[in-house]
């Protein structure tokens, strides 16, 4: 059974930062693109950014190229989001998906989501 794990959410003031961590468990963590999904309240979902399977090849919303980084350390299975210069306009829940393969546009199995929230 895939298992996938946020954590590192919380409360931060705008212009902070906060890093993300989903552990992956019951496939093969580096046959997989991975990618990050928000959804605020409110609102529907969101991709965020995703990364490759071996991590070569990154991609991110306009929004958020230049201040969030994605990682991933495949000899943890462990898929990171490192979030900088945080806006409010970021509160949302960040999912952590599983991609089918490498088609990092397939999304084939969530997290339960770490919430971010970003308020002074």
């Amino acid at each position: 059974e895939v298992q996938l794990v946020e954590s590192g959410g919380g409360l931060v003031q705008p212009g902070g930062s906060l890093k993300l961590s989903c552990t992956g468990s019951g496939f093969t963590f580096d046959d997989s693109a991975m990618s990050w999904v928000r959804q605020a309240p409110g609102k529907g979902l969101e991709w965020v950014s995703a990364v490759r399977w071996d991590g070569g090849s990154t991609w991110y919303a306009q929004a958020m190229k230049d201040r969030f980084t994605i990682s991933r350390d495949n000899a943890k299975n462990t898929l990171y989001l490192q979030m900088s210069s945080l806006k409010s306009d970021d509160t949302a829940t960040y999912y952590c998906v599983k991609a089918y393969t490498n088609y990092i546009c397939l999304w084939e199995s969530w997290g339960q989501g770490t919430q971010v929230t970003v308020s002074s």
